[in-house]
């Protein structure tokens, strides 16, 4: 049964509200992180440990919201393939973004592992 064009146009604007919902918790998720990692240098004793430990279960807390997003967003455009019509989105470029902040993270962090 062919999907309605009032029924891919819905789909397609619950991509795109996801995708836009993706990039601002990403952008919230990166101030707080630069923000952390000011403040950690300037913050010590056992207040400022709580404060580290607080601001990373934030963080892993965050990360599984970016990938519920991401997973919505794939399951809207499996619906449109299955309909035969174009992918509504770009994957790729959510999951390079997912893991360009991964990276900013990893950098200020001083984990980085990667070489660039």
């Amino acid at each position: 049964m062919a999907m309605q064009q009032s029924e891919e146009r819905a789909t397609r604007n619950g991509i795109m509200a996801l995708e836009q919902a993706f990039s601002g918790v990403q952008r919230c998720q990166q101030d707080v992180q630069s923000t952390s990692h000011t403040l950690a240098s300037n913050y010590g004793g056992a207040d400022g440990g709580k404060y580290k430990k607080l601001l990373e279960q934030w963080d892993e807390h965050v990360d599984t919201i970016l990938i519920n997003l991401d997973r919505m967003v794939d399951e809207l455009n499996g619906t449109l393939r299955e309909h035969g019509l174009v992918q509504g989105s770009s994957n790729d470029a959510i999951d390079a973004e997912y893991s360009r902040s991964t990276a900013v993270f990893d950098e200020l962090n001083g984990t980085n592992t990667s070489t660039n």
